[in-house]
């Protein structure tokens, strides 16, 4: 597993609530990462490799930039608006759980190419006491999300 913090803002598309304004987290993204084989000094995939692909990626799309939904042409209008502005544009709602599902089957695949590992979890850390995550079943394949709160 990699750590990796980055900075971002969001809103929920038609969420009703607070979270429907722009608003800010320091999001903290786990990738759990496996492999079938290990190199010859005994690693899966080397965690410097795996900070430089994730954050890589992280910084170059997500950190210091507002996630918005695609169908919320309201954000994208008022970032437009906004210079300098950036801004990531998801296929979905940015909640904590379609964001780790959007790391681990869109993001992940081509940051691990080449590597001899894949990533089979991701989980994304919205605040120091709730996180959401998204894992791949290895038996189905198929992707599930959930979400957790730590009681602190």
């Amino acid at each position: 597993m990699r750590r990796i913090k980055f900075c971002a803002g969001h809103r929920l598309y038609k969420h009703g609530g607070k979270c429907e304004h722009f608003h800010g987290h320091n999001y903290v993204a786990d990738f759990f990462v496996t492999g079938d084989e290990q190199d010859s000094v005994g690693r899966v995939v080397d965690f410097a490799t795996l900070k430089t692909q994730c954050k890589g990626w992280l910084d170059e799309h997500w950190d210091h930039s507002f996630l918005i939904s695609h169908e919320d042409d309201n954000a994208r209008a008022a970032l437009d608006m906004v210079k300098p502005s950036r801004y990531f544009v998801l296929p979905c709602n940015p909640t904590a759980e379609n964001m780790a599902r959007y790391l681990l089957e869109e993001a992940c695949p081509g940051l691990l190419e080449g590597t001899g590992g894949r990533a089979v979890r991701v989980r994304i850390w919205e605040t120091d006491e709730s996180y959401a995550e998204a894992s791949v079943d290895e038996e189905s394949g198929l992707v599930r999300t959930s979400m957790s709160e730590l009681e602190i």
